[in-house]
């Protein structure tokens, strides 16, 4: 993808039938889309959280410069590297094994209130009213789904064997977003329907306390430290994800168990950094240096499809960090999620933007999703004019360093608070919800309003009582998340069934045209 690339150039078909068709169906969305732009253009200086004092820059460095896709791999190390080989002896056929911290399958478990007390006839009525409210949920309409419009095409020329390679969405959020219980429902339907791409990029390890995923395994020895989560941000260097894990002593591993027939390391390069060894089902097949001018260093390696474990381990005393790995099949879709827990959306301004922009460059996303806002709407300190200003550079952020990515605005749940009266409606989602509706419309993106979905103000009782709210009134259970994928994945191929329609009408009538023009000529000129 060549950088500064408009919006739509990976999109549109060069056929100028598919460009025409795509272009009607983008006419006609935006013509039946029930939404008014309400936001006037916000300023894109930086904005702090309340109560935070605003940092000049962000964390730049120095260009970055692609780091070089390391040779391919092989049984034997390359002769470059043999002497590292002989000084370390991790020339082996089968690694020693490790004690491994592996990612869990279970969410962390958080201190909570007992869920309330209720009968059976009561969750019985309450269950039966959340799927009534999300029934009713499918006439609130996608706000601006002609933005959805690119993606769309990309979804429909991949459907139709047109582009090569998984196509890829990214979701970026909080604990929601971690939990990958809806990540993984939504994951779920797209592959059902559009083939298993794999579970595409994922953080590097076991990088905190219950992440996991739910379409693969991974764990890392001890000696890992992690860096990008809350009250350890540090530089500000943890490409894609916002997250990366670092070691500085030689034996320290990591590994992932999944299905795919290609794997990619994204790691920082940086002076003096260390070698790793990959192992794929306990075979070496490359060293590889972190070494080099600080930047975005990438390791590609393809196998046999099927069942693989990988492992990755440290050589040397020195630095390697990791940031994350991609484990792709040969075609079909991945969702990836990548969610911290505790996090605002704020946190995305504080990554170093060089290594941003080249890790999304290099992923090249066909959707990029965005899921905040739960935790912002507890600080009093927010307007919705100052949330706003914070959203429209986020979005900004991402449109520079993904172009033709289309992105999808996610509005945060209904959340209760406790009190000392008691549990009580956290009204500060008013605000945060308005505020991202209006930087979503303002900046040419969808949104999805969570909250009216599932029942508007106060529906999280409702949703706790039918046990698929948790007892905390801010998370859900895994069946609550799994209604929310569902209705997210329903809302999304609804606008896609109507861009399908409408392209292949448009496309057939376009064909009829040409068709006659065609017997025209001959008639003319027998």
């Amino acid at each position: 993808m060549k950088k500064g690339a408009k919006h739509s150039a990976k999109h549109v078909s060069t056929c100028g039938q598919a460009a025409f068709g795509a272009l009607a169906a983008l006419v006609f969305l935006t013509s039946t889309a029930a939404q008014t732009t309400t936001s006037s253009a916000a300023s894109p200086d930086a904005v702090a959280a309340p109560g935070t004092a605003a940092k000049s820059g962000t964390n730049k460095t120095a260009p970055v410069k692609r780091a070089e896709t390391a040779p391919k791999a092989s049984a034997r190390p390359s002769d470059t590297n043999k002497s590292l080989v002989a000084k370390t002896a991790v020339a082996k056929k089968i690694p020693p094994k490790k004690k491994y911290q592996a990612s869990s399958s279970k969410a962390a478990t958080v201190r909570a209130p007992k869920s309330p007390a209720v009968s059976a006839a009561t969750r019985s009525e309450a269950a039966q009213g959340v799927g009534e409210k999300l029934t009713a949920g499918a006439e609130v309409p996608v706000e601006n789904p002609a933005a959805l419009v690119p993606f769309f095409e990309q979804l429909y020329r991949h459907q139709n064997g047109d582009l090569a390679g998984p196509l890829k969405l990214l979701q970026y959020g909080d604990s929601h977003t971690a939990a990958d219980d809806w990540t993984g429902d939504i994951r779920n339907h797209f592959q059902e329907m559009f083939g298993d791409g794999g579970s595409g990029y994922a953080f590097a390890g076991s990088p905190y306390r219950g992440y996991r995923r739910f379409d693969l395994r991974s764990g890392a020895t001890k000696g890992w430290t992690t860096g990008g989560v809350i009250g350890h941000t540090g530089d500000g260097i943890h490409g894609l994800g916002g997250i990366s894990i670092s070691a500085h002593a030689p034996r320290e591993s990591v590994y992932l168990s999944v299905e795919c027939q290609t794997f990619e390391l994204y790691y920082l390069k940086q002076p003096g950094g260390g070698a790793v060894q990959v192992f794929d089902n306990g075979m070496a097949v490359e060293q590889v240096s972190t070494d080099g001018t600080i930047g975005p260093g990438y390791y590609r390696y393809t196998t046999e499809p099927g069942p693989h474990r990988f492992e990755v381990e440290t050589l040397d005393v020195a630095p390697v960090r990791l940031f994350g790995w991609v484990a792709e099949k040969a075609t079909g879709v991945t969702y990836e999620s990548l969610g911290i827990n505790g996090v605002q959306a704020s946190v995305m301004l504080g990554w170093n933007i060089d290594i941003l922009q080249a890790n999304l460059e290099h992923r090249n996303p066909a959707l990029i999703v965005l899921a905040y806002g739960t935790n912002e709407a507890g600080n009093t300190g927010w307007t919705v004019e100052r949330y706003r200003t914070l959203y429209v550079q986020l979005i900004r952020r991402l449109r520079q360093a993904a172009p033709t990515a289309t992105i999808l605005v996610l509005g945060p749940p209904d959340r209760y608070i406790h009190t000392s009266k008691g549990w009580t409606v956290l009204t500060g989602i008013d605000t945060i919800v308005e505020a991202q509706r209006q930087a979503a419309l303002a900046e040419g993106c969808a949104f999805w309003d969570m909250r009216a979905k599932m029942g508007g103000s106060g529906s999280m009782r409702q949703w706790v009582q039918a046990g698929m709210g948790q007892a905390d009134y801010v998370h859900f259970t895994t069946p609550g998340y799994h209604k929310i994928g569902d209705a997210v994945f329903r809302d999304l191929m609804s606008q896609y069934d109507i861009f399908v329609k409408v392209r292949e009408s448009v496309n057939s009538a376009h064909a009829g045209r040409s068709s006659a023009g065609r017997s025209s000529d001959v008639l003319a000129n027998p």
